[in-house]
């Protein structure tokens, strides 16, 4: 039961480790061997005709329960076990026979076998009958043991619209399930079913597919009321929220008080939080901080950690220990401490306000300089995210076009299919294919519409394309890239679409009706409407019309779960919805960015080094956010547009490209330039030209040059040494000392005569020069690499020519 106790099995599926095992009697566990044999022979099953077939059948049958015998039980099921026959079928050789195990004597073996759980004197585990592969076996069983309740699942597949293709293999489920727990159709349970499943979880075997036809029989015995009308066995077994003292136990943390301080303290914050963002802060403060520290300093059950236990855990933090040991940077680092940090400060401050919490207020073992460089960090990963989008958005409308023929493409190969025969021979575009059987319909030799499929192989290949899984996975992806790049959603929010969301609103100007598309309330609780472009129009249109053919002309209603908030809403009708198998389900997260990937497998986007270009679904709400900003949308617009509640927010959202920051400035420019007079743009006259010149004369003053504006009046009465404007020339540095030294000199003799007011104005000098002193030689050591052109321009000592304009100043 390895599988099922993993920590990834359980954080997605109810444990059902409890159904495993369960004790199992058969009805014939008591009879003694004679009245074993006797029981074939009453039998409606036991044909009288091959009597020497008949007489090897008895022999093995007495063999086998002999051989049963000598193992120790209280009954035969108890001998089963004990022998190891309920492991698989590899004992059938060893039990005692002065014959050879021949093929013929293994047939009879096989027979008697099959009579012992035909009978219901052993009930075999899922492992044995998975060795067993009993065909035969099941026709018998379902024969004996209330056929009328196997009759009455067939007449429910009607009502499901169950195809054959998933009812045959639910209704061997079933059987093996009665075999297995020894209860008819009629008196199983809904654990019954799931206890097979959690065997299916478990099972590692290296062939067959162990839940093959277990959602459609969950949905056939709903038929006959075994398991709960409308619900889906996907849905059962997964879990809900789970209570915060699971979570935190799922770290194992061996300090009961410490333990009780974490349950308590995340309940405090619950509230506040979603579900991923609170599963968040239990992986940091427990998992990653507070486990981390039990495991390398066992017996520790304080939060007033040593300074050595603080440091230790702190280099820890520094790098992520992956599965085979490597280590590698840990890029969260300044969260992770940020965090925690946050806790123990949590604690420090309800402290004041309930006396319950004093026993926990202590010092935390996160400095405050540790926490530095956090701004920073995202200012890094913001500057990489808009890297990406500046790669990517450009590969855009390629993408589009690709997703957009492979739909084409794909519907056309499909239509061809399923005009031709099996074995018939086509061609689409340039390429020749010929259809096939699929195994299923191989093996069971039918030929019926619902088991021939649509599989083709292409002339001189080898592989077997599913040409209907093709079309459906093309049309999907390229619904899900259309809609994303024209609205910007979450992908959360496109997956939480319905037909419901597709509404009018009539302009109260022109009367026009606009179609608008309802976002609900995804990560911020902000529920908004966009306005349908004709493109996304069309796009929405072609997935209602999908979805509503072979429905009734409707479009069915699902449930969704949401692997977020872990929870399942109500049955609605998704646009993002398809056909897995025996039922229908929407589309999850993981899926959408799988048919995402598989777009651009066919479109070959390469970066500038010739490497393939992913793409997330997240990267299109990006792209929108730029396209719409760059095109001119405001940017507060663009925030209501994508449902942000702050600006910051969207402008990190939005890349901007050099392109667009040169056109911007030149069109802001432009526009200055027309609000300006007129007159500005003129000619300069000499007399005009010689003021400006002599400007750049009178800058010069006795430590450097003014750097005070063209036109402008000293504003500081010419205390040039307090002026920020002052540009000290280096080889004046003599001089600025000796000002600095007789300042120093002056202020004491105002002291020294109570000259308040001069050593005020003193002062203020003395800083102003100390602080120029202190510029120029910190300017004089950068300049000790040599110089550095930086394309100032040089002054034209000539008026320009006629009809030249001045420089904007």
């Amino acid at each position: 039961m390895t599988s099922i106790e993993t920590k990834r099995t359980k954080d997605w599926m109810i444990d059902l480790a409890h159904l495993l095992d369960r004790p199992r009697v058969g009805r014939g566990d008591q009879l003694t061997i004679d009245e074993v044999l006797e029981l074939p022979t009453r039998s409606p099953l036991w044909v009288a005709v091959d009597v020497k077939a008949n007489n090897a059948t008895m022999v093995e049958l007495r063999r086998l329960m002999s051989w049963l015998a000598g193992f120790p039980g209280a009954g035969w099921q108890h001998r089963w076990q004990a022998s190891g026959a309920d492991a698989g079928l590899d004992w059938l050789g060893t039990v005692p026979d002065h014959r050879p195990f021949t093929r013929a004597v293994r047939e009879a073996r096989m027979r008697a076998l099959s009579w012992l759980l035909l009978e219901q004197v052993v009930l075999p585990s899922y492992d044995a009958l998975l060795a067993y592969r009993p065909h035969d076996l099941l026709v018998r069983y379902r024969f004996l043991h209330e056929p009328e309740s196997y009759e009455a699942l067939a007449a429910g597949t009607d009502k499901l619209k169950l195809q054959q293709k998933y009812s045959l293999p639910a209704l061997v489920v079933i059987t093996k399930i009665a075999i297995h727990t020894g209860r008819p159709p009629s008196q199983m349970t809904a654990d019954d079913v799931l206890e097979m499943y959690a065997w299916a979880m478990q099972y590692t075997g290296r062939s067959g597919k162990p839940t093959q036809g277990m959602h459609a029989a969950w949905q056939m015995l709903t038929t006959i009321g075994v398991t709960p009308g409308g619900s889906t066995l996907r849905y059962t077994v997964l879990h809900g929220q789970r209570p915060t003292a699971d979570l935190v136990d799922a770290y194992r943390v061996q300090s009961a008080e410490i333990r009780d301080l974490f349950i308590r303290y995340l309940d405090e914050r619950r509230p506040a939080l979603d579900y991923t963002s609170f599963r968040g802060d239990v992986s940091l403060l427990v998992g990653q901080f507070w486990a981390d520290i039990e495991r390398h300093h066992p017996g520790i059950d304080t939060l007033h950690l040593p300074d050595d236990v603080a440091a230790a855990w702190r280099d820890r933090a520094r790098v992520v220990t992956l599965p085979d040991g490597t280590t590698r940077p840990r890029e969260e680092r300044l969260g992770l401490l940020s965090r925690v940090r946050s806790f123990y400060l949590d604690l420090q401050r309800w402290a004041v306000e309930d006396p319950s919490w004093v026993r926990w207020a202590v010092p935390s073992p996160v400095r405050a300089s540790d926490c530095r460089g956090f701004a920073r960090s995202q200012r890094a990963a913001r500057s990489r995210m808009h890297q990406r989008i500046r790669e990517r958005l450009p590969h855009l409308s390629q993408i589009a076009d690709v997703a957009d023929r492979l739909r084409a493409e794909s519907a056309t190969l499909l239509r061809a299919t399923l005009d031709c025969a099996p074995g018939e021979e086509f061609t689409v575009g340039d390429r020749r294919y010929r259809r096939i059987l699929p195994k299923i319909a191989q093996r069971t030799r039918r030929l019926r519409d619902e088991l021939v499929g649509a599989y083709v192989i292409e002339a001189g290949a080898t592989d077997v394309v599913d040409v209907a899984a093709r079309e459906d996975e093309f049309f999907w992806a390229w619904a899900a890239i259309e809609t994303l790049r024209h609205t910007g959603v979450r992908v959360e929010e496109l997956l939480e679409l319905t037909q419901l969301a597709i509404v009018s609103y009539r302009l109260p100007d022109t009367g026009e009706v606009v179609p608008l598309l309802q976002i609900v309330p995804s990560k911020n609780n902000q529920e908004r409407l966009l306005l349908v472009s004709p493109e996304l129009a069309s796009v929405l249109a072609t997935i209602v019309t999908r979805l509503r053919v072979g429905n009734g002309g409707a479009v069915p209603l699902v449930p969704r779960y949401d692997h977020h908030e872990r929870t399942v809403g109500p049955p609605l009708p998704h646009l993002f919805q398809r056909q897995r198998g025996s039922r229908r389900t929407v589309i999850n997260q993981s899926t959408i960015n799988s048919l995402i990937r598989g777009v651009l497998r066919e479109a070959g986007v390469r970066d500038a080094a010739g490497e393939p270009i992913s793409y997330a679904a997240h990267d299109f709400r990006r792209m929108f956010a730029t396209d719409v900003v760059t095109n001119g949308l405001p940017v507060h617009i663009a925030a209501r547009l994508l449902g942000h509640a702050s600006l910051d927010t969207t402008q990190a959202y939005v890349a901007v490209f050099q392109d667009d920051l040169v056109r911007t400035y030149r069109a802001f420019l432009t526009d200055r330039r027309a609000a300006r007079p007129s007159e500005e743009y003129r000619s300069p006259t000499e007399e005009e030209w010689r003021e400006f010149e002599q400007h750049f004369q009178t800058r010069k003053l006795e430590l450097g040059t003014c750097g005070r504006p063209y036109g402008t009046p000293c504003q500081h009465e010419h205390a040039c040494v307090r002026c920020p404007v002052l540009h000290v020339d280096p080889r004046q540095r003599g001089r600025l000392a000796e000002i600095i030294a007789n300042l120093r000199d002056r202020i004491t003799e105002a002291r020294m005569n109570a000259w308040l007011g001069e050593v005020d104005g003193l002062t203020a000098s003395l800083n102003a020069a100390t602080t120029k002193l202190a510029d120029l030689d910190r300017s004089t050591r950068a300049r000790a690499g040599g110089p550095v052109t930086i394309g100032m321009p040089v002054l034209r000592q000539s008026p320009p020519p006629s009809g030249t304009p001045v420089t904007d100043r």
